[in-house]
């Protein structure tokens, strides 16, 4: 002590084989209870990160206490990492704080929001650019890329739709036949599993099962190559992404959505028809001549149109989450669970949207 400044000596080796010393500054300051503190570095030979670490340590004590701390005494270059340190260290206070404020937080979100649209907004505008490109023969799409998404969204999916498809037929028939059969109108589940299955179901179930199957794929894919930096690489190489990654995929779902769709309306239909052949003693002939009798050309064009816009609506979705992708494996997982939500409610929305339109027209 030199009166009422504390006077810290460094010497010989600091170095991490060594270890750092620990020491109880607490009871120093208590015992002491100097003003201020300072450093003497004459004898300081060799050192490392474990000066900096005592240092730290010191200084941090030092302000807990409300000691001031001069630190010229310390070299030049420790100096410098040692304010480094501390700005570092003052900077993740302050976010601390800031994230504690409820209105911070709400401008954040907002900041976030409308980033987060503006980048959306800027990936229609490319995938329509793209697919002009691609309209006027100047487009660097991939089509072996596209050929893979066929298959994978085309035929690798009808188990699946098969199976959701013959379930949703058979239970629109069997609650057609439990409530009209009571009122003795057993024969119009025709007429029900018709309507539904060409108008509705078909495309909305196909939808919701690629969303979950070929939309998150499409999420974890390019999620997967932003965090292998593959999507940098294109940038820099002035590959277009749109062309690259995104065109190809749009273009298969558009094209396999309407096709899944009316074999999914197929394949319900016969599950309709086997309720209502092996509980209402119905033939088949009577079954299918009800049935054309009850719906029109209308009905199944609008559920071809549904499927298409359905298509395009996932695979936009997957594709922008999966860009949208943060540069880590979790964020894989949080894209992908994005990407199905996201679709999924497009989908209902623009179902409904597109019924509302056919109802004004």
């Amino acid at each position: 002590m030199q009166g009422e400044v504390l006077v810290v000596g460094l010497a010989g080796r600091w170095l991490l084989a060594d270890g750092v010393p620990a020491y109880d500054w607490r009871r120093l300051f208590e015992q002491e209870q100097p003003a201020s503190v300072r450093f003497e570095t004459r004898e300081l030979e060799q050192w490392d990160s474990s000066l900096i670490a005592f240092v730290l340590r010191l200084v941090t004590w030092a302000e807990k206490q409300g000691i001031s701390v001069n630190p010229d005494g310390l070299p030049d270059n420790l100096l410098k990492l040692l304010e480094l340190t501390t700005s570092v260290s003052d900077q993740g206070r302050g976010d601390v704080k800031m994230s504690d404020s409820r209105v911070a937080r709400l401008g954040n979100r907002a900041i976030a929001r409308a980033a987060t649209a503006n980048e959306a907004l800027s990936f229609l505008g490319e995938t329509a650019m793209s697919v002009g490109r691609l309209l006027t023969g100047r487009s660097r799409m991939r089509w072996r890329e596209f050929w893979t998404v066929i298959q994978d969204a085309g035929p690798s999916a009808l188990p699946i739709v098969t199976l959701i498809s013959f379930l949703v037929g058979l239970i629109l028939a069997f609650l057609g036949s439990t409530v009209l059969a009571q009122f003795g109108a057993g024969i119009y589940t025709a007429h029900l599993v018709g309507f539904g299955m060409l108008r509705e179901l078909g495309a909305m179930m196909t939808a919701i099962i690629m969303v979950g199957r070929t939309g998150a794929s499409f999420a974890a894919s390019i999620g997967t190559m932003r965090v292998g930096e593959e999507l940098d690489a294109f940038q820099t190489l002035g590959v277009p992404i749109s062309d690259y990654i995104v065109l190809p995929r749009l273009l298969a779902l558009s094209l396999m959505m309407p096709l899944l769709t009316l074999y999914a309306d197929v394949i319900g239909i016969g599950g309709g028809m086997l309720i209502s052949v092996t509980m209402q003693d119905v033939t088949p002939r009577l079954f299918l001549n009800t049935l054309i009798g009850a719906v029109h050309l209308n009905d199944f064009v609008i559920g071809i149109v549904k499927g298409a816009v359905f298509g395009v609506l996932i695979a936009i979705t997957g594709c922008l989450r999966g860009i949208q992708c943060g540069p880590n494996a979790e964020a894989v997982g949080k894209a992908t669970t994005s990407a199905v939500v996201t679709g999924t409610t497009l989908v209902i929305l623009s179902n409904a949207i597109i019924d509302w339109l056919e109802t004004l027209g």
